[in-house]
């Protein structure tokens, strides 16, 4: 039985889409935003989802309790990107998984 979770994402023109996305596919956040095309072809997962580039960065509106702590990979990562806040991190390395349901992020813009 498949879950869907709901995902808030706002886009880089500031558009707010409201998307559901399977919790049973193994997938990441960067790999969702991809898929229902919210950033142009070739500005998001540069580099395959392996935390060396920064172009799936999110800032995390609401829901930052519910994600994992950060690893030592993405935050050497982020600590060298654009556009970093605090609430900064890399969407590639957001399992979608139920604990994230409701998360609202917002997509960084690309250097």
């Amino acid at each position: 039985m498949s879950l869907d979770i709901t995902l808030k994402i706002t886009d880089r023109n500031g558009e707010t889409h409201e998307i559901l996305a399977p919790t049973d596919m193994s997938m990441n956040l960067m790999e969702v935003i991809r898929s229902y095309e919210l950033a142009e072809e070739g500005t998001i997962g540069v580099c395959g989802g392996m935390a060396m580039c920064a172009s799936c960065q999110v800032y995390i509106k609401t829901g930052d309790e519910k994600l994992t702590e950060m690893g030592a990979e993405e935050d050497a990562m982020l600590s060298e990107a654009f556009h970093v806040q605090d609430n900064s991190r890399l969407g590639c390395q957001i399992a979608i998984t139920p604990e994230i349901d409701g998360l609202e992020v917002e997509i960084a813009p690309y250097p």
